[in-house]
């Protein structure tokens, strides 16, 4: 993987070589949007006979609903399952570097906004401005934000905005709840406060401090981690303290830490990753799902519903929910690792809360299919029940029967293209190929997509080959470096 260090023909070499991976498999993605067509037209789609179906009942009303970030698979994901549940969808998101996002391309939106995107020299006052002139326009009634990272404090800024100059309602939290949620230091504080569990972690602005807690009598391991968002350390899992002294201090030393740039060290914790989606509607959980997790995760497969750590994560999340009071809507999301502890009963498994992201989950692909369910949960925000003839009922919306998840585009180049490269070196044995090669022909036979959707195929063709050679195209001429991206998420992380 290249980094910030690498010479710039590398770089340049890494986007030349993915721009012409898109080229020379255009010819097999054009056969596969017309088959896709082809069958729509001959066979219809379950996705528009469910919603004709909907739309017929004389007590159905649709919402008119604005999904933010449809750029991105959950965003992408949300707007087809509001569609399928009949309802009218408005798709806006930022387009960087002037790339169209594939998810405007979406048969299941009535229209498409490009937003401006906050800056730190302009703010967020035309973006939301921006999105106050769309609620208005197209009558909005509920808008879901699928902020990323980089943007989550403006929603709740624009939450706050339009839910006072409009009549729509937000699927957001608050500034206030958003930014102590957002940040490292402050989730676990906050966690800590509410009485729940959490992992022994550090606060530190300085080496010195580093230093001290790494050379403290304890004796334990830590992984330091950013509190802001930098994309150049955010995959640096490095245990601390190193091995020797100066290693330890040469580590330490690369890291820019201050009291404008705060870190925390987390006591490490040697077990599995899982992270679940919720949606939360005046301090109620309505949707949730649970599943594995890692660094960079672009593998999606569901915790059964029933398993002792789904429930418990589910137990944690309402429970977090509910002791912090205040009527919360918006989209939570933890990341958890557990914990093997001794005790008298023998082993003991811990779940610890690690990190909290209080928006949208890429896990919502997960629901697929259940768009009435889905939506219904959604609206519950209005407090109507007449709006659409439903019955809200408080029973928790969770996959059923889910499939597993992958993307086509991330696969075929981590499991195929790299791994070749490392062969043709003399790097890899092709035993170890051949593996990653049945792995992703098994992905293709047996797993879904993130993206494609056969009724809908047009998003998964416009992904990998206009917005993602405009983007490494943009890297081109901007000279910009980066080290991976993540295609469910559009996220380019620089270096």
């Amino acid at each position: 993987m290249l980094n910030g260090n690498s010479p710039w023909h590398l770089h340049l070499a890494q986007n030349l070589a993915l721009i012409f991976v898109s080229l020379l498999l255009l010819p097999l993605s054009n056969l596969i949007l017309s088959l896709s067509y082809a069958f729509t037209l001959c066979f219809g789609d379950d996705a528009r006979r469910k919603r004709q179906r909907i739309r017929a009942s004389p007590s159905f009303a649709p919402q008119n609903i604005l999904v933010t970030g449809v750029g991105m698979s959950k965003g992408l994901a949300l707007a087809r399952l509001f569609y399928e549940a009949g309802h009218d969808v408005i798709g806006a998101d930022f387009e960087p570097n002037g790339v169209p996002v594939n998810g405007r391309y979406s048969r299941s939106l009535k229209k498409f906004y490009r937003l401006p995107k906050p800056t730190a020299e302009d703010g967020a006052a035309d973006y939301i401005n921006g999105l106050l002139r769309t609620v208005k326009r197209e009558r909005v009634d509920i808008w879901v934000s699928c902020s990323g990272v980089a943007s989550a404090v403006e929603d709740g800024q624009a939450k706050e905005v339009i839910e006072r100059r409009s009549h729509c309602r937000a699927i957001q939290f608050d500034v206030p709840t958003t930014r102590t949620l957002h940040e490292k230091d402050t989730f676990i504080q906050e966690t800590e406060r509410l009485g729940l569990p959490v992992p022994e972690t550090h606060n530190v602005t300085s080496r010195d401090a580093v230093h001290k807690v790494l050379h403290s009598p304890k004796r334990r391991s830590y992984i330091m981690k950013s509190v802001g968002v930098d994309d150049a350390v955010r995959g640096d899992m490095t245990l601390l303290p190193r091995r020797t002294l100066s290693e330890t201090y040469n580590h330490v030393s690369r890291l820019s830490i201050s009291r404008d740039k705060p870190w925390v060290l987390q006591r490490f914790i040697e077990g599995k990753e899982y992270c679940t989606h919720s949606l939360v509607v005046d301090g109620v959980v309505k949707i949730f799902v649970a599943c594995p997790s890692a660094e960079l995760l672009m593998h999606y497969e569901a915790l059964p519903a029933i398993s002792a750590l789904s429930r418990a994560m589910l137990a944690f999340t309402k429970e977090f929910v509910v002791r912090r009071g205040n009527g919360m809507t918006g989209h939570l999301s933890f990341d958890f690792l557990v914990d093997e502890t001794a005790s008298e009963k023998g082993a003991e498994l811990v779940l610890q809360p690690i990190e909290c992201n209080p928006r949208a989950h890429s896990a919502v692909v997960l629901f697929s299919g259940m768009g009435q369910e889905v939506s219904k949960a959604y609206l519950s925000v209005l407090k109507d029940d007449m709006a659409n003839g439903h019955d809200y009922d408080e029973q928790i919306v969770m996959p059923r029967q889910p499939l597993k998840y992958y993307w086509s585009g991330h696969d075929l180049v981590e499991l195929v293209l790299l791994p070749f490269l490392q062969l043709l070196m003399g790097r890899m044995h092709l035993a170890v190929w051949l593996r990653g090669c049945s792995e992703f022909a098994a992905h293709l036979l047996f797993w879904r997509d993130g993206t494609f959707e056969v009724w809908d195929p047009l998003p998964w063709w416009m992904l990998y080959h206009v917005y993602w050679p405009g983007q490494f195209l943009a890297s081109i001429l901007q000279r910009q470096k980066w080290s991976r991206v993540n295609v469910s998420t559009t996220k380019m992380f620089g270096c």
